[in-house]
């Protein structure tokens, strides 16, 4: 894909994303219902995957998909941040980084779209079987189907802008200018992101098996399998 058409897609997916955070913060019944679904989510996680974060190998990469992409935490200003630094990304980083970071985009928006949805029907308080019922009812198999993919690209994406040259040397050279012009949250997401990759041997295998484990707890929860989650 070109440059234009990444970029494009970038600032369709960002508006997206923001247009979600700032529905929610206008409502504030939302907003906890939607950070609760999200702790919910970090938690299933790290129990579901909780021999990746154990590892010595694989848990800056399990820490970095579980907080940076599932987390809980305000992520509107490395959105901004974003949004700010498009032109410049488009004029110095490579295809494959910006790439990335689309990507990763993308699957933020629809994620946000569908948290939004089930933390509707959910609230603040709410058991693992009402969590199931609601991911079936509030959300089809196509989104989430789409959802895994997304997760899927981007950790390929990520396999292969390690192997770059010279881009971990270019990201250390930007940390300053980052800091300086109030970009330090993308920055820091950027660096965390290809670090923790970086580090990680088979970094294929681990995006694999965390996308099999989703897919398998995806297919449990609309067949109304009993423990759907149970797929370490």
């Amino acid at each position: 894909m070109k440059k234009e058409d990444l970029v494009r897609t970038l600032q369709e997916q960002l508006h997206a994303v923001q247009s979600e955070r700032q529905g929610a913060k206008r409502d504030p019944a939302l907003l906890a219902a939607r950070i609760a679904l999200k702790q919910f989510q970090s938690q299933r996680l790290a129990g579901t995957h909780a021999d990746l974060l154990a590892a010595p190998n694989s848990r800056e990469a399990a820490l970095f998909f579980l907080e940076e992409l599932y987390g809980a935490h305000d992520l509107s200003q490395r959105d901004a941040d974003l949004e700010r630094i498009i032109p410049t990304m488009q004029r110095l980083l490579p295809v494959n980084a910006l790439q990335t970071i689309t990507e990763a985009i993308v699957l933020d928006a629809l994620s946000e779209r569908l948290d939004t949805a089930m933390a509707r029907a959910l609230g603040t308080q709410f058991t693992p079987d009402d969590y199931v019922a609601a991911y079936r009812a509030c959300t089809t198999a196509p989104d989430r189907t789409r959802q895994l993919a997304l997760v899927q690209a981007l950790g390929m994406s990520l396999c292969e802008l390690v192997r770059i040259p010279f881009l971990n040397a270019t990201l250390h050279m930007m940390r300053g200018p980052a800091k300086l012009a109030g970009l330090g949250d993308l920055q820091q997401f950027l660096e965390r992101g290809f670090t923790a990759f970086k580090r990680m041997k088979q970094a294929e295998q681990f995006v694999t098996t965390i996308v099999g484990r989703e897919q398998r707890a995806m297919e449990n929860i609309y067949a109304g399998t009993s423990a759907p989650f149970d797929v370490a």
